[in-house]
């Protein structure tokens, strides 16, 4: 028997290398992919935001994303373009 086959046979191999979904149910996300929101691992992480506490806030995902980037953006300890403050 092939090891390939036998490891088929018993359930043992390639399995280790399986991507899977990685959350739990109960917890929300927002998948960019689909645009839509998931209750536990739906989608592949890559192409989710979250976890979230509920499903409203999981909504929310995209906008809260870009109120994060701007904060980011405007944070003095961020700016790569200024030089730093001497004291």
């Amino acid at each position: 028997m092939a090891a390939r086959e036998y490891e088929r046979k018993i359930g043992v191999g390639m399995a280790l290398f399986r991507r899977g979904t990685a959350g739990k149910p109960g917890e929300w996300y927002y998948c960019i992919k689909h645009q839509k929101v998931e209750e536990g691992p739906e989608c592949r992480a890559a192409d989710r935001l979250g976890p979230y506490a509920s499903p409203e806030e999981a909504a929310r995902a995209m906008e809260t994303a870009r109120e994060r980037n701007e904060e980011w953006r405007n944070d003095p300890r961020w700016r790569d373009d200024e030089p730093p403050a001497t004291d």
